[in-house]
């Protein structure tokens, strides 16, 4: 048992560098070839086969396998629900029989040659709710594989879901018809202000420089422009272009941890489909120069995927414009002049890729407007991780601007200058210098902080980026009381790998050594959108299938989150997770179980893991104060969010500007429901802390510590100022203090009382604007 546990756990480690064995293989095929022959190793079965699902067909086609009559490749073909592997597919449940063809819905298939094999075991390829095919592993002897074979192939299966979902989508489009690629992809003078979107907060003034001008129009309306050349120049652009995104891959792992994984992917994908390539060889050799063929195959790409109705496969336009722009550019031996931009510009683009951004940060782009698009693109998120400023807006007279035109832009509130005023510069450019000073190098915290009385209380720091951590680290934080997890599966195009999320959280407690870390569990929904999934499309997605709604439903992501935060805690002081947007306690009781099931099978395996969790949840769903007292029972700890413990409780979305007025969090009920929650906490010698914004609002650190909180969790930036103002509060004035705000009836009240008499000297910058906390 413990060596099979190893040799599956070998198979992790090697399934987690699925990039090297993408590059290393010739084509799709091959790789799908190598992967089921790795597979079959490990497993130490006569036969891997992997079945990937046509949407055009309605089919699940045999697309490669090891052990079977190789001819049946392509061949073999089930509907959902027909056979024992269409019903793998159909319900989405592992299948483990001792002997297959006992099974009435076994399905034989004489070109397999698969009378010999009695053992079998089937589990599906999904990733979220997209169902991409089956994983079968067989065995000339009878009841060969048990319970831990099928956690484990579960596990690969969820490992191989990425990479397999792109090759079934290049192999789905190879059989696409003709008839279905009809559809293609989706006044200057006066202009002195646009109103447009903030999207990544900051204020920058500079020069305009247009990026990317002309990128698009080379690709769709470049035909009969694209000169010389012969089939030798296009293979050499093939290779110049797969070393130019290893390449670019480096440097995105050196800037940012969570792009550590290979997330080009589907770039590399396309780059090796033998389909791809052979059209593209075909018109080259009837007469077409490399950069025409390039270009006719990329748009017949392109419309397939602009036409699919799944937002995840729309969104691979932009990997495919990307992809082929490289590749004319290798073609034309210019990739490296063409996009150049002179540094300190602000670039105003119609479209930019995630791949852009690390260069234009490496040009220190002051700014950026985005002429279209939308918050949820990968963009955005990659912008606001680098700290440049980014408005988007729907205008595409600005486009016409001319080079070197003065621009000021401002991403807090979505604004756009033209040629703007001296005296507007100076207004803007003091906003800008004090909105970045948080950015700047904090002194260092006192290694603990007590009250002016000697009351001991804990700050630790909230974490959105791995970057994040040295600065916690050296401002002294006690840990991590909120690590956020969605930025890994926010940037990618698909779900993360249990094996890239083991890494990152890897470094989580690699640095922070012996001191507590705190990983929320995946919080998507509401305004944290993964563009890749269609469950996250809502009419109201604050109030639908978020956060632990979402990863319940989904579950074999939740078990690869929670088995890779588990093998990343090995070894670790103290390690906990805390589930987001708990409702009821039956909720709490579902993920709670689901880890003590991951922990079995980790164990069962023989997979190094920490095997005791302390289980938490936030309190940011104001129906769990009802039943507190028993989920003080269930849980080990509890933290109130209050960004949306408020949102809720007062019926306020607090993205939205119409309503932000409401948002309060003096609010009386917010101050009582709070005060509640921190008494029964304490009452069941529960630890209870805070994480949200509210920690580090000065105003308000004095009634917290008032009612009993004696733990804060905020961004790094704030840890020495709230330092500095909790030194300044004695418990006995706080409590009073408390005391007072709790009798008010009206926020106006609220607001008297905390004028009036909070019983601090603030900390400098503890009461930064919203804005600046993520």
């Amino acid at each position: 048992m413990v060596k099979k546990g190893l040799d599956h756990l070998n198979l992790l480690c090697d399934l987690g560098e699925l990039s090297s064995l993408l590059t290393g293989s010739e084509n799709i095929e091959n790789f799908l070839q190598k992967t089921a022959v790795m597979v079959a190793k490990h497993l130490d079965a006569d036969v891997c086969s992997i079945y990937l699902y046509d949407d055009g067909e309605g089919e699940l086609v045999l697309r490669s396998t090891i052990g079977l009559n190789p001819t049946a490749v392509g061949t073999i073909r089930m509907k959902p629900g027909e056979g024992l592997v269409g019903t793998v597919f159909d319900t989405r449940e592992a299948i483990h029989e001792a002997s297959a063809s006992r099974n009435p819905k076994f399905k034989y298939f004489e070109e397999a040659n698969e009378d010999q094999f009695e053992s079998f075991l089937a589990v599906p390829i999904v990733r979220g709710v997209e169902k991409i095919g089956v994983l079968v592993v067989e065995h000339v002897e009878r009841d060969f594989f048990d319970d831990v074979d099928v956690l484990a192939l579960r596990a690969i299966a969820s490992q191989l879901a990425g990479a397999v979902e792109n090759a079934r989508l290049l192999i789905t489009m190879q059989s696409t018809k003709r008839e279905d690629l009809q559809k293609g992809p989706r006044g200057m003078q006066g202009l002195a202000f646009v109103k447009g979107e903030g999207v990544v907060v900051g204020c920058a003034y500079a020069p305009v420089a247009h990026y990317g001008k002309g990128k698009l129009t080379l690709l769709y309306n470049g035909q009969g422009r694209g000169g010389t050349g012969n089939i030798d120049d296009f293979f050499r652009a093939v290779k110049a272009t797969s070393e130019e995104l290893l390449r670019l891959q480096e440097s995105f792992s050196e800037r940012l941890a969570e792009s550590d994984s290979f997330i080009f992917t589907a770039h590399f994908m396309m780059l090796k489909d033998t389909t791809f390539q052979s059209k593209v060889v075909e018109r080259i050799e009837k007469g077409s120069s490399p950069e025409d063929a390039i270009r006719a195959v990329a748009i017949e790409y392109i419309k397939i995927l602009s036409d699919s109705p799944h937002a995840y496969i729309r969104e691979k336009v932009s990997d495919m414009e990307d992809l082929s722009l490289r590749l004319l550019a290798n073609v034309r031996k210019k990739s490296a002049k063409e996009s150049s931009v002179p540094r300190g510009r602000i670039v105003i683009a119609r479209n930019i890729y995630p791949s852009d951004i690390m260069k234009l940060a490496s040009e220190e782009v002051k700014g950026i407007v985005l002429v279209g698009g939308g918050v949820t693109s990968h963009v955005t998120i990659l912008a606001r991780s680098l700290q440049i400023p980014l408005v988007i807006a729907d205008k595409s007279e600005l486009l016409e601007i001319a080079e070197e035109t003065p621009l000021l832009i401002d991403g807090d509130m979505g604004t756009i200058h033209i040629r703007p005023t001296a005296r507007l510069v100076k207004e803007f450019t003091k906003r800008y210098q004090t909105s970045r000073l948080h950015m700047k190098k904090p002194e260092q915290a006192h290694p603990q902080t007590w009250t002016k009385d000697g009351e001991r209380i804990y700050i630790m720091a909230n974490i959105n980026l791995l970057r994040e951590l040295s600065l916690a680290r050296d401002v002294n934080a006690e840990g991590v009381g909120l690590y956020r997890t969605e930025f890994p599966f926010i940037i990618r195009s698909d779900f993360p790998s249990e094996e890239e999320q083991y890494r990152l959280y890897g470094k989580l407690f690699e640095v922070m050594e012996d001191r507590p870390v705190t990983i929320r569990t995946l919080d998507v929904g509401g305004d944290k959108v993964l563009a890749y999934s269609d469950v996250t499309h809502e009419t109201n997605p604050e109030l639908g299938l978020r956060s632990i709604r979402f990863t319940l439903r989904q579950r074999d992501i939740f078990e690869a989150q929670v088995r890779a935060i588990l093998r990343a805690a090995h070894g670790a002081q103290e390690a906990r997770i805390m589930f987001p947007m708990i409702s009821s306690i039956d909720e709490f009781q579902k993920a709670k179980k689901i880890i003590a099931e991951v922990l079995q099978s980790l164990r069962e395996i023989g997979i190094p893991h920490y095997e005791n969790p302390l289980i938490g949840l936030l309190i940011e769903v104001p129906s769990v104060i009802e039943i507190l007292d028993t989920l003080a029972e269930e849980a080990d700890f509890f933290s109130i969010g209050t960004n949306d413990f408020v949102q809720y409780l007062l019926a306020v979305d607090r993205s939205n500007e119409k309503v932000a007025e409401y948002y309060q969090h003096g609010h009386p009920s917010v101050l009582r429901s709070i005060a509640r929650v921190v008494s029964i906490a304490n009452s069941h010698g529960k630890e209870i802390s805070l994480c949200g914004e509210m920690a580090h609002i000065s105003d308000y650190v004095a009634f917290l510590i008032g009612i009993g909180l004696r733990r804060f969790s905020v961004d790094p930036q704030f840890i020495v100022p709230l330092q500095k103002t909790i030194e300044e509060i004695t418990v006995a004035d706080a409590e009073a203090h408390a005391r007072e705000l709790l009798e008010q009836t009206t926020i106006q009240a609220v607001q008297r009382v905390l004028k009036r008499s909070v019983p601090i000297t603030k900390g400098a910058g503890a009461d930064e604007s919203a804005a600046l906390s993520r």
